[in-house]
């Protein structure tokens, strides 16, 4: 028995970050949308517990217990009581450390390939549980659907938005997020942090004026520690088909909203132009 389960990318299309709280987490809040390009984990019953890594970018990945996804693989052996065996493939297609949730969507896809796998049966709130011991993302990669993210990250609930065209861009120079969250300290970032109400967005220019408004606030530190980062904005917001830009997490992975006609043409012409980059015509929350 073999059992496929897609990993989403996951893009953050608003995000405010506070300062660190008592425990040296950021509390934030932020829009998610998942995507419908990402990775694919495929679990397939055998003796042991064995990843492989394959894909685009598998060979920047080690194997090992630090992976994610052996670390959601026994953590959800553990919680149900019973032997890790399971022969694990990983097709890593999205970049590595672009704050898109990579790691976090592959954890989460492990958990739900092997719920099924080993027929354990845990229900969502089950799957949440062991979700919440693997990272602050890994609970809303679990949920897979558009959503609210507050805390420092781990808690989340649905909320109603459009689905929206976009193209997505990484210079394959990987930032690293506690590098960013450092130097937003550093700056003194996050004193403006106030707790809003999840938004409500029925239609998309409701959605378009409130992601402009609530804008990221760990862009301009990921574009002081990668400038290449500020270039693919400037690139992206100077083009008519763009209806906004910015940057997802702590980067490097950039964002254009667009509209369905105008997205393979745009991703095509940044490839083409910029043929180091990689990028990826999507959709967001369908």
């Amino acid at each position: 028995m073999s059992v496929r389960v897609f990993a989403p990318a996951k893009i953050n299309l608003t995000l405010q970050v506070g300062r660190p709280r008592a425990d040296g987490l950021h509390p934030l809040q932020s829009v998610v949308m998942f995507a419908d390009v990402g990775d694919i984990v495929e679990a397939t019953a055998d003796e042991g517990l064995a990843l492989r890594i394959t894909g685009e970018f598998g060979d920047e990945l080690s194997a090992s217990y630090d992976n994610l996804v052996i670390r959601a693989a026994h953590a959800l052996a553990a919680e149900a009581g019973i032997a890790a065996n399971a022969a694990l493939v990983l097709e890593k297609d999205l970049p590595i450390a672009s704050g898109i949730g990579g790691g976090s969507a592959d954890a989460a896809a492990t958990l739900r390939a092997l719920n099924e796998l080993w027929q354990i049966g845990f229900d969502a709130e089950r799957l949440q549980k062991v979700a919440r011991t693997l990272g602050a993302d890994v609970p809303v990669c679990l949920g897979g659907r558009t959503a609210y993210m507050t805390g420092a990250g781990e808690t989340w609930s649905e909320l109603r938005a459009p689905s929206f065209a976009a193209v997505l861009v990484n210079p394959l120079t990987p930032v690293a997020t506690p590098d960013v969250y450092r130097q937003f300290d550093a700056m003194n970032l996050g004193v403006a942090f106030k707790e809003h109400e999840a938004p409500d967005w029925a239609d998309a220019e409701a959605a378009l004026a409130q992601i402009a408004a609530a804008g990221n606030d760990l862009e301009p530190v990921a574009r002081e520690l990668l400038p290449e980062i500020g270039d693919i904005l400037t690139e992206l917001r100077a083009d008519s088909r763009t209806r906004y830009a910015a940057l997802s997490g702590s980067g490097a992975t950039v964002f254009a909203l667009t509209t369905e006609q105008h997205a393979a043409a745009l991703a095509e012409q940044l490839q083409r132009a910029h043929p180091s980059w990689w990028v990826a015509e999507t959709v967001l929350g369908a």
